[in-house]
């Protein structure tokens, strides 16, 4: 089996995998988003994201979980005329069609009937499959029989790695979609690699390894505090899904040991007995309800806090902003004042959302702190601020150039990615030696340098 790739294979977004199961059929694992300056190099990118390859032979859509970068062009993908059945889990199940509503709007159009005929015509064909069970495709997807199975993959809720195995022999094709870390809130540890004779593995973070997550708290913690002393709003651009419920998880710890301290020392901690965290994204407001939602999903740490009657994504210090003239007023409230606070808002990389109208009123004010926590592609308005807002450069958002005086920061720790060492470990895991890796999701600097330490470590073939 071979893999043709129309999106993320030379970068990080736009994800989207054909696996040809013979000479007229095949699979299609994923179908992202294109963002920030990245192509599929046949015509689609961020203005373009029309489906510019043949769909004909693709019996199904395979979907990893339901990021954006992963699941953007599905609206299209529909419009083009694919009427397979899409395979997730079902905690992807659950989200999916937030996602692709919000796709909708943003990309193509605001008609609710239209949206609505979409969302029906989507949950249709979704079929969601158990964690960890195999399901066998149906006898006419091609000449030979072919299983899949969805594994925990630790990055979101919902988010898996997919194995494709051919029943007669065997032969297992794995796509790893996007690796999580190790001891990542709320969600479990990815399940380890059992056997693999072609990897197609993520490489995002394949030429770094993270500061420790284990006192990534702390780190945000005294970020946050140092940014205060500034006495202005900070502002944290983060992803929808799976990023913003982390940073709410943490926060919300940060305030209840200060608030813990305080009842047995009666000194009431200066910024943080009062601090409000401002959610300003409706999606991911969604998500976080979706969250709370399904603690089935949640490990076993974010469960004993629900047992402590604490509410990780629900605390009284968090305000949650819904209606965009609700958004406006604070923004300008905010610009007036400077009053600190945190603002969660999308997108990630600064490439829309409402985090876009913070930047232009705020980053020209000295007073603010930007601080970002996820990974930003070449190409996004989130890179430039990183690159050119330490030495009071400019970013132009919505075609305005917006000159930047806030102070940037950037925290390690809390990548969603699996970083190199945790790639590795991935591959160690299996109980049989991996016979031939492709290394996919990841700029030419982290492939390479990942492929260079699997040749050296394990001898294998990487394409």
């Amino acid at each position: 089996m071979d893999v043709i790739h129309h999106g993320a294979f030379e970068g990080v977004t736009g994800s989207c995998h054909e696996l040809l199961l013979d000479s007229d059929h095949s699979l299609l694992i994923d179908c992202g988003l294109f963002q920030g300056a990245e192509t599929s190099g046949s015509g689609a990118d961020a203005n373009t994201q029309e489906i510019d390859f043949d769909i004909s032979k693709v019996q199904a859509l395979v979907v990893t979980h339901c990021h954006i970068d992963h699941v953007g062009r599905i609206p299209w993908l529909l419009i083009a005329g694919f009427s397979g059945p899409i395979y997730c889990t079902k905690a992807t199940a659950h989200l999916l069609p937030l996602v692709i509503e919000d796709a909708l709007k943003v990309g193509l159009t605001r008609n609710a009937d239209i949206i609505d005929a979409v969302i029906t015509r989507l949950q249709r064909q979704l079929q969601p499959v158990e964690y960890d069970s195999w399901l066998e495709l149906p006898a006419d997807f091609a000449t030979e029989r072919f299983k899949l199975r969805f594994r925990q993959a630790g990055h979101i809720l919902g988010s898996s790695y997919v194995e494709i195995e051919n029943v007669n022999t065997h032969y297992r094709v794995v796509f790893s979609g996007d690796l999580g870390c190790k001891n990542t809130p709320l969600l479990p540890d990815p399940t380890p690699l059992e056997r693999v004779d072609f990897l197609l593995l993520e490489s995002t973070y394949g030429d770094k390894n993270h500061e420790s997550r284990l006192d990534r708290e702390q780190r945000l913690k005294s970020v946050i505090e140092r940014c205060v002393e500034n006495k202005g709003t900070i502002l944290i651009p983060a992803f929808s899904i799976g990023r913003t419920q982390e940073l709410l998880y943490e926060l919300e710890d940060i305030i209840h040991k200060a608030r813990a301290k305080e009842a047995e020392t009666g000194v009431a901690d200066p910024v943080w007995h009062k601090m409000t965290v401002i959610l300003d994204s409706p999606l991911a407001a969604q998500f976080t309800k979706q969250y709370r939602t399904m603690k089935s999903f949640w490990d076993e740490e974010a469960l004993a806090r629900v047992e402590e009657d604490r509410h990780p994504l629900n605390f009284d210090r968090l305000m949650t902003v819904d209606d965009h003239s609700d958004h406006e007023r604070v923004v300008n409230y905010l610009k007036s004042s400077g009053d600190p606070c945190i603002v969660i808002a999308a997108s990630g990389m600064c490439t829309g959302g409402r985090m876009l109208n913070y930047l232009k009123a705020l980053l020209p004010d000295s007073r603010t702190d930007v601080l970002f926590v996820g990974y930003q592609a070449a190409g996004t308005p989130g890179r430039d601020i990183q690159t050119y807002g330490p030495r009071g450069g400019y970013v132009d958002l919505d075609h305005e150039r917006v000159w930047i005086k806030a102070g940037i920061y950037t925290l390690g720790g809390y990548s969603a990615h699996a970083d190199q060492q945790e790639l590795l470990d991935f591959i160690d895991a299996t109980e049989e030696p991996v016979k031939r890796i492709r290394l996919i999701h990841g700029e030419p600097d982290a492939r390479s340098a990942l492929a260079a330490k699997i040749r050296e470590r394990y001898g294998v073939v990487v394409d």
